[in-house]
């Protein structure tokens, strides 16, 4: 356990506030997978939506830019690395001939807040251009506007901070971490995703129980301090979590982006596309964390915590109501598929989609406890009729849930250390089954490479 943990009331906080919260996730229908509320240093709230639980790391996306940040802060304060230093005299071996002179001109500070003079993310185009250099593509890339005039989201930036960090140190960003960070806080369980080359991604791919990202952020509202040791400098606490660049935002005048965190007028926050968002509010001693698969447009736990939570933060209520607050997070659960134990009988059929091979096969059969479900490629899964049931086929765990719905056998197929689930739709006599994510992963559609851990692919898919 990284955090004590307290009542709401005892720690000032409004279980009703917290109720209201989720109340909003799920008028929404939005799929949450764990929420985690720290106030006054100590959990008050926490739950999980089953199959997903406490235990499992779960993959943060973006949110990985704001360790990656915190790794640079860390160099910078060695004295390995500073702000101005640019892009081509640490990574020189990387700089193509044709580079620019505004690329040659690129600085640290303009890889951490995103104003290096592209318009849009480069990482696709920087990776068609260089399929084996990323670095070498990104300095490639066109640079339509000054550096340090406009911000524009852009993955790639992150990926050099990485490989600057790399160079300095002569460690690579998860080795750095691990004994700078994760060790002395005692996280013992960080994952992550790798490019074909065995480096990290640096903007993505580190996977984190939701304790360990609640730590995180307790680390950074403390200013770096952990316990009775500082382990990340304030004054980089400070400077990474204060806003560089303003995006104009109506609704928050305080909007903007810091070094690889967002900011808003209540605080800040690190945030993971489909809703892994850690969110800080130093004015309450405040913070929540979210893991979820989100795929609403503009919707995310910084927006609510503002909207719903901070409201009625204060204003405390009753042990009853914490009572019941705590009686609806233990119950938190996703639904299993609906439907009857169906017909004792096999099936086969051709899948369709880009979630395995073309032209591999799919097969159902039944057994004691539900189905063995086999998609090819060495992907057999074992699927629970009402319940959850786990497997391991390639390393990483599926968690799978089916039934049938009259003439028609569906499953759901949870990548549990991920946002990500696949259904798989099959009819007896019919000569396809459909295969489809429901949202795509976005470093690979191919199932596979999700089930390997670490996850590694090929540079061009991200």
């Amino acid at each position: 356990m990284l955090l004590p943990r307290s009542t709401p009331a005892a720690s000032g906080v409004s279980s009703r506030a917290i109720t209201a919260l989720l109340d909003r996730y799920e008028a929404q229908g939005i799929e949450c997978h764990s929420i985690m509320v720290v106030r006054h240093g100590h959990v008050v709230a926490e739950g999980w939506w089953t199959p997903y639980s406490a235990e499992r790391p779960h993959l943060l996306y973006s949110l990985t830019k704001s360790f990656t940040s915190i790794a640079v802060g860390l160099v910078i304060a060695d004295g390995l690395l500073s702000l101005h230093d640019r892009v081509v005299d640490v990574l020189y071996d990387h700089v193509p001939a044709d580079a620019s002179e505004q690329a040659r001109r690129l600085t640290v500070h303009h890889l951490l807040s995103m104003t290096t003079g592209h318009v849009t993310d480069s990482l696709d185009e920087a990776w068609e251009r260089e399929p084996d250099d990323l670095i070498r593509g990104f300095l490639r890339v066109p640079f339509p506007e000054p550096e340090g005039t406009l911000h524009a989201y852009d993955n790639a930036t992150t990926f050099v901070l990485a490989r600057m960090v790399e160079r300095v140190t002569e460690q690579d960003l998860p080795q750095l971490l691990r004994e700078r960070l994760f060790g002395p806080m005692g996280i013992d369980h960080a994952e992550w995703d790798l490019v074909a080359s065995g480096s990290s991604f640096g903007f993505h791919g580190l996977h984190l129980t939701t304790e360990a990202v609640a730590a995180f952020g307790e680390l950074l509202l403390h200013g770096g301090r952990w316990g009775d040791r500082q382990l990340v400098p304030r004054d980089w606490v400070e400077l990474a979590t204060r806003r560089h660049v303003s995006i104009p935002d109506k609704n928050d005048p305080g909007f903007g982006y810091g070094y690889q965190f967002w900011t808003s007028q209540h605080g800040f926050y690190g945030d993971g596309a489909f809703g892994q968002q850690c969110v800080v509010v130093p004015s309450h001693d405040l913070v929540v964390v979210v893991t979820a698969a989100i795929t609403q447009e503009g919707v995310g736990t910084a927006q609510f915590c503002w909207e719903t939570l901070l409201p009625g933060l204060d204003d405390v209520d009753s042990a009853r109501d914490d009572q019941l607050l705590a009686e609806r997070l233990r119950g938190l659960s996703l639904t299993p598929v609906p439907g009857s134990a169906g017909p004792g009988r096999s099936l086969t059929a051709k899948i369709e989609g880009s979630v395995v091979p073309s032209g591999s096969v799919l097969t159902v059969d039944p057994d004691e406890h539900g189905w063995l479900l086999n998609l090819g490629s060495g992907i057999e899964v074992g699927v629970g009729h009402g319940e959850w049931r786990e497997s391991s086929p390639l390393g990483r765990p599926v968690v799978a849930t089916g039934a049938w719905q009259g003439d028609t056998f569906v499953a759901e197929l949870y990548v549990i250390t991920s946002p990500h689930r696949v259904r798989v739709e099959a009819r007896p006599g019919t000569p396809t089954a459909t295969v489809t994510w429901s949202s795509v992963p976005l470093t690979s559609p191919e199932l596979r490479l999700h089930l390997r851990s670490p996850l590694k692919t090929r540079p061009h898919n991200r």
